[in-house]
């Protein structure tokens, strides 16, 4: 088994030292981690095919075996997206706000690392130099345990991350990997709290519930994305089509891919026929509740279950609603408050969905699989925050922060 304290250890030493980098030093390590990851494209080629065997010899579905796959193009991606987070601002040391209060002190609120983030995620490669490069920048030692199906990928990528920092004469121990994919690891993992400031789980529901259930260490929840559209009786036909069959079709096996379709009941009898059509033609199954089973010719007959339900894949939920009211309590009390959206001509139905849907991300006339970091803004990204506590949404720089309060004076004592 790992030695999790030893890493903890080590992690707490690499955040006091990274707490003090100036910005164009870790922005120019940034640069020899990305440099790196191009120069050994090779190596983690053949380390991801190791595990892509093995997903095909487990029977792992061709649709998370995508989200396991690296290429040549994803890995030159993965190393783009490190270098654009050098571009972005330095969030450390910004002060946000300073008054002076009635007594005279000057007092102000300071951006300052969280310190140790630890990360628990499943099987993309590609959130090991996400999380790590994010949390380097911010000012941020980190602890990354991947799933399983991505353990020689995910090993490699930070051996490499590691040998920039050492290459530079910088310790290593800003970046660091578990590598014991055993679930008593992960749940000593979850117990931390000497050296974790924070946890942040990324990956499934039954991944996101263990962490909730058994950590001890503070938590920000992230990942699972039962997401909708709504397609308003005001909705343009053509647009419709094009944002729904994008956002299940173009990833399917993404969180920010729409699970279940909502249509209203005036334009469903002529609109789903067209969706059909044009999912189909995507390789994408309908389970349609009984009143869109009349308008459909491939659907079956869709269970209380499949409202709940984060498919991954190519299935799509389909349910039709009589207003957008019924619209809307659909999706309060079965999304993971995660990305929903509407499609709409009617800037009064636009605006209470607005305000009405409990979401992290809110949309109309717009495909759900934009919810994300990078498109954002904000680099790449460490998750997506479902919770509202300390972030939501999409996570970069800024959410890996915390505030302390620098107050200056003259002598002043309290009577």
């Amino acid at each position: 088994m790992t030695d999790l304290i030893q890493l903890g250890k080590n992690a707490k030493e690499g955040a006091r030292s990274l707490a003090l980098l100036p910005t164009k030093q870790k922005n120019d390590l940034l640069v020899a981690m990305a440099q790196t990851i191009k120069k050994n494209q090779i190596a983690i080629l053949d380390a991801n095919q190791k595990d892509l065997a093995q997903a095909e010899e487990n029977g792992i579905s061709e649709t998370m075996q995508d989200r396991l796959r690296l290429t040549p193009e994803r890995i030159h991606t993965m190393a783009d997206e490190i270098i654009k987070i050098t571009q972005l601002d330095d969030p450390i040391g910004k002060v946000d706000s300073m008054w002076q209060n009635e007594d005279g002190l000057l007092i102000g609120k300071k951006r300052v690392p969280l310190g140790v983030i630890g990360i628990i995620y499943e099987s993309r490669p590609n959130v090991t130099t996400d999380a790590a490069s994010l949390a380097f920048k911010s000012g941020n030692a980190v602890i990354l345990r991947g799933g399983k199906e991505a353990f020689f990928s995910n090993k490699i990528l930070v051996e490499l991350l590691q040998q920039a920092l050492t290459d530079a004469g910088e310790s290593p121990y800003a970046i660091q990997f578990v590598d014991d994919t055993s679930h008593e690891t992960a749940e000593q993992l979850m117990k931390l709290t000497d050296y974790l400031d924070v946890l942040i789980p990324r990956g499934g529901a039954s991944l996101i519930q263990r962490v909730k259930e058994q950590a001890t260490v503070p938590i920000i929840e992230t990942g699972t994305g039962n997401n909708h559209i709504y397609i308003d009786k005001d909705a343009q036909l053509a647009m419709a089509v094009d944002i729904i069959v994008n956002a299940k079709a173009s990833r399917p096996s993404v969180c920010n891919a729409a699970e279940t379709l909502l249509i209203h009941s005036e334009i469903a009898p002529f609109f789903l026929p067209a969706i059909e059509r044009a999912l189909v033609e995507q390789g994408v199954t309908l389970h349609a509740d009984a009143r869109a089973l009349d308008h459909l010719d491939t659907a079956t007959l869709a269970d209380e279950s499949d409202w709940d339900t984060e498919y991954l894949d190519y299935i799509l939920a389909v349910k039709i609603v009589d207003s957008l009211d019924e619209a809307i309590e659909h999706i309060n009390r079965h999304n993971t408050k995660h990305s929903e959206a509407i499609v709409t001509d009617s800037y009064t139905a636009s605006q209470r969905f607005l305000n009405e849907v409990d979401a992290a991300a809110v949309y109309v006339n717009a495909s759900t699989r934009f919810t994300d970091g990078s498109v954002f803004g904000f680099g790449a990204e460490i998750g997506i925050s479902t919770q509202k506590l300390h972030a939501r949404g999409p996570m970069g720089l800024n959410e890996l922060t915390t505030t302390k309060y620098i107050i200056y004076g003259n002598g002043q004592i309290r009577e």
